[in-house]
C-alpha cells in the first residue's frame, strides 16, 4: 500500500526528523503509513510508546490486560495517580491522545492467546515486545515466526536492561534462540526491583529500533544484543547465533 502524502502541517510537526540526513520526507510518508502492535504498557510499554506516537507511526494498537497500581507510578510514565484502578490499556490511550492526536490508537485490554496473537498479527507491519515474562515472550516470538513479522524485543530488571530485534528468515535466529542461549530467568521487577530509568532508556531504544526497520533507515539490530548496565553505564553487544535445535524457529522452517 502507498504510504500516505504528508501534509504541510505534519512536514512542519516532524520537521526535526525530516532535516535528518536520509531520512527526509519519503521516510516520514512511511513512518505515518505503518501499524504497529505494541504488547505490554508497563514500564518498557510507556517510554515506547510515547516515542512511537510522536514520532509519527500512523497506528499503534497497544495489548494489556493489568489495571494501574500505585507501585506502578515509579516507572510507568504515561499512568498517572488519578488513573489508578483503571486499566493500563485506558490510561496510556488518554495520555498518548494528548500527545499525538493524529495518530491512530487502538487498545485491546486482555491477554491474547497464541491463535489470537496469529490471527491478529496479519494486520501491522512491526510488533514490539514490552512484557515482562518469559512463557508470554516465547508466545509472541511464535507467532511472528508464523507471521514473518518483524519483533523488537526489550527487557530491563534491578539495573539492567536489553535490547535485540528479530526478522524471521532461514539463516536468522528467533527469541527463544536468545531465551535458550543465555538461559534466562523468568524474574519480575515485582521480586527483582528495577531503577525507574533503566526502563525508559531500554523503552526509547525499542522505539528507536522500531522506526528504523519500519522506514530502513540506519543499522537496525536485527540479530544483536545489546545489554545495558546501568551501574557502569555501559553498553555491550554480541551477536546472537540461531539454534539448529530452536523448537520455535527451526521447527516452523522443517
Amino acid at each position: 500500500m502507498k504510504p500516505p502524502e504528508i501534509t504541510q502541517q505534519q512536514a512542519m510537526r516532524y520537521a526535526r526528523q525530516i532535516l535528518l540526513p536520509g531520512f527526509d520526507l519519503d521516510k516520514q510518508e512511511q513512518l505515518l503509513g505503518s501499524r504497529v502492535l505494541q504488547i505490554g504498557v508497563g514500564g518498557l510499554g510507556c517510554a515506547c510508546a510515547q516515542y512511537l506516537v510522536t514520532a509519527g507511526v500512523g497506528g499503534l494498537t497497544l495489548v494489556d490486560d493489568d489495571t494501574v497500581e500505585l507501585t506502578n507510578l515509579q516507572r510507568q510514565v504515561l499512568h498517572g495517580e488519578s488513573d489508578i484502578g483503571s486499566t493500563k490499556c485506558a490510561s496510556a490511550l488518554a495520555s498518548l491522545r494528548s500527545l499525538n492526536s493524529e495518530c491512530r490508537i487502538d487498545t485491546i485490554d486482555k491477554r491474547l492467546d497464541a491463535q489470537e496473537l496469529e490471527k491478529i498479527l496479519v494486520q501491522f507491519d512491526l510488533i514490539v515486545d514490552c512484557t515482562d515474562n518469559l512463557v508470554t515472550r516465547n508466545a509472541i516470538n511464535g507467532a511472528c515466526i508464523m507471521a514473518g513479522k518483524p519483533l523488537v524485543s526489550g527487557a530491563a530488571i534491578r539495573m539492567e536492561g536489553q535490547v535485540i530485534c528479530f526478522h524471521p528468515s532461514d539463516n536468522a535466529p528467533c527469541y527463544q534462540c536468545l531465551s535458550t542461549l543465555f538461559a534466562e530467568q523468568d524474574l519480575s521487577c515485582v521480586e527483582a526491583g528495577v531503577m525507574s530509568p533503566v526502563v525508559g532508556v531500554i523503552g526509547a531504544m525499542q522505539a528507536l529500533e522500531a522506526i528504523k526497520i519500519l522506514t530502513q533507515y540506519g543499522e537496525s539490530l536485527i540479530s544483536r544484543l545489546l545489554l545495558f548496565d546501568a551501574m557502569t553505564s555501559r553498553w555491550q553487544e554480541f551477536v546472537v547465533p540461531k539454534n539448529p535445535q530452536c523448537e520455535a524457529c527451526c521447527e516452523k522452517e522443517g
